[in-house]
């Protein structure tokens, strides 16, 4: 009577078991039908209108310091294009179009402008670097669109994370 229950049961297990590898045969030979060429696999994005202009591309707009700071990040790629970017004389600004709001960096008396500038001219290829606004009353919040503004250099459609 044991021998014919551990018979059933082991009967059952190779029963799951045969259906298991079918599946899995089933799902492997699907994906080996999809044509994956080596250019699909290893294509680069195209660089955006930001990129291609300014010598950027934008990381992210996060809110910072509980809501009081928006924290700008972007890495440069070309650092001809990038020095407006870097350049300590002229004043970033990011505006809000919805509320009518200009948000400047602020100028603390112990680390002077949040943001990092070229020393010397030095400016780093592939290298992230920062811009932090100040964000008065925390009006921006989570999902708000913005542009910066920073002498030439116009970044629009930036979405706060």
């Amino acid at each position: 009577m044991k021998d014919t229950h551990r018979n059933t049961r082991l009967a059952g297990c190779a029963g799951f078991l045969c259906t298991g590898l079918l599946c899995m045969a089933l799902l492997l030979s699907a994906c080996a039908g999809i044509p994956q060429s080596a250019d699909a696999l290893s294509a680069e994005p195209a660089p955006t209108e930001v990129e291609a202009t300014y010598g950027i591309r934008v990381e992210g707009l996060r809110l910072s310091a509980a809501g009081s700071m928006l924290d700008f990040r972007y890495r440069v790629l070309d650092p001809e294009k990038a020095s407006p970017m870097l350049n300590g004389k002229i004043q970033p600004y990011l505006m809000d179009d919805l509320r009518g709001a200009k948000l400047g960096v602020p100028d603390t008396p112990k680390l002077g402008r949040i943001r990092q500038t070229s020393r010397n001219n030095k400016i780093l290829t592939d290298r992230t670097y920062f811009v932090m606004f100040g964000n008065p009353g925390k009006a921006v919040q989570s999902g708000d669109k913005l542009t910066l503004l920073l002498g030439s250099v116009k970044v629009t459609d930036l979405r706060v994370q």
